[in-house]
């Protein structure tokens, strides 16, 4: 039985108990008597939710382990004589895996590939049929245990409230687990990388050479560069521009041209970014590149820092803007009145009261912004180009970490070979500097609330 089928049957059974055990509190109150103690509904729903939330539980938690074990049990299979020199067991589970799913042999294939590849399948085929039977069996066992346990004087209400608050905190313990579980796979991963290349090479070389096959230099200050360089400019562009908008719409514009302007701001931020990386691409590279750079002699490329930095600054300016807006907004109405009763200029008063009461605030906006420039990936590649290199030139192409991250793991490739295991040790590079950047802008922006609140 496959999984959507048995999740719908597992739904079914839920909607079934709902109504039957609403019907069953129903008729025993009028046989007894008794005036129920909750809603009718509320029997019912305890029906539901024994039926369907730990059947469902079962079937994720099935669903999530049963690759693990398998491949596991798959990997065993196949001896160390037939992993090619240089490799891994990973390429050859590939194959076995590929070749479960129902994809042909090729006549080179290894016997205990194959051997592999057959207790993937058979394994699947019955992990499906056991994980069917025990699904079924707690779910129809949940529902028979709820439906029989409805009485009038029965507390149903708060036992519903119970288990919702019991989900809820289960969800809240997911998204706590899914994000060590990110985390722990960088590390172990980067762990197994460093295993396999110096990490000396990686943090003081500054060549970018990866080679599938042997002789890679994979220095990580050329990706660096490119990251900072462009984030730098994009910063640039969009800081003074998103900070003099707020300044407008905060101070300045009336209601009218506020709910007007500020949602046109605001929509910058719903483009995709592959509309962004378009734009870089046919519109701001070439009139960088005809204007400026081949007049000047700095370049005769389209792709440049440059071009990715405007067209990323011009993304990011509803992110300061609406940000800092609602920071300046927050300032004190008493702080401009006592400036005015002194005789200072609405101007004056912006100078020298609002933006140093709203600095703490703007500074983690700009904080904020940083790290979604440095997390940019389409803009830089069809802006900026690919090329690693330490440059000074905004004119030429470079590129940053997370296009790296991409084109190593782009492909038929394996996670044994230092080229692609790389992209996790700069996964866990970016990951510590935006978290450092969102850490910092975190505090900046909660101690600028406690200050006004």
């Amino acid at each position: 039985m496959s999984p959507g089928l048995l999740i719908l049957i597992i739904l079914c059974t839920g909607i079934a108990g709902l109504v039957l055990g609403r019907r069953r509190a129903l008729l025993g109150a009028q046989s007894s008597g008794q005036k129920l103690h909750s809603l009718p509904m509320a029997y019912g729903q305890s029906v539901f939710l024994f039926a369907t939330v730990p059947a469902l539980l079962l079937v994720a938690v099935w669903l999530l382990l049963q690759p693990v074990f398998l491949e596991g049990r798959a990997a065993g299979m196949i001896p160390a004589s037939d992993i090619p020199a240089g490799s891994g067991v990973a390429l050859l589970l590939d194959e076995a895996r590929r070749i479960a799913g129902g994809l042909p042999a090729a006549a080179a294939t290894l016997p205990s590939v194959l051997a592999a590849a057959e207790a993937l399948r058979a394994g699947a085929e019955s992990s499906r049929q056991m994980l069917s039977l025990a699904a079924l069996a707690l779910s129809l066992g949940g529902a028979v245990w709820a439906f029989l346990r409805i009485r009038p004087e029965a507390r149903a209400r708060n036992l519903v409230e119970q288990f919702i608050l019991a989900m809820l905190m289960g969800a809240s313990l997911i998204a706590i687990l899914t994000t060590f579980a990110i985390v722990a796979s960088l590390i172990f991963e980067t762990v197994h990388f460093f295993q396999v290349y110096e990490a000396r090479d990686f943090f003081l070389s500054l060549t970018w050479s990866p080679r599938f096959g042997g002789g890679s230099q994979l220095g990580l200050w050329p990706l660096l560069w490119g990251t900072l360089y462009i984030s730098f400019i994009a910063l640039l562009f969009a800081v003074p521009v998103g900070l003099m908008a707020a300044i407008y719409l905060s101070e300045y514009a009336g209601p009218r041209m506020r709910a007007l302007a500020k949602p046109l701001i605001e929509i910058l931020a719903g483009i995709p970014t592959i509309v962004y990386g378009l734009f870089a691409l046919i519109t701001v590279g070439p009139l960088l590149r005809d204007y400026l750079a081949q007049p000047m002699g700095l370049g005769d490329s389209s792709s440049s820092v440059l071009t990715a930095g405007l067209v990323m600054g011009i993304m990011l300016i509803p992110f300061v803007s609406s940000l800092s807006d609602d920071i300046i907004n927050a300032v004190p109405q008493a702080m401009r009145d006592g400036s005015y009763g002194l005789g200072a200029t609405q101007s004056e008063t912006i100078r020298q009261v609002v933006l140093p009461a709203a600095l703490p605030g703007v500074v983690g906006a700009v904080l904020l912004a940083a790290s979604r420039a440095i997390g940019e990936t389409m803009i830089v590649v069809m802006g900026a180009g690919a090329a690693a290199k330490l440059d000074l030139n905004p004119f030429e192409a470079m590129t940053t970490i997370t296009v790296k991250i991409v084109s190593q793991l782009t492909g038929d490739t394996e996670f044994a070979s230092p080229e692609t295991l790389v992209a996790f040790a700069l996964g866990l590079t970016l990951f510590i500097f935006t978290l450092g950047l969102n850490i910092l802008a975190l505090v900046i922006v909660r101690k600028y609330r406690e200050q006004y609140e």
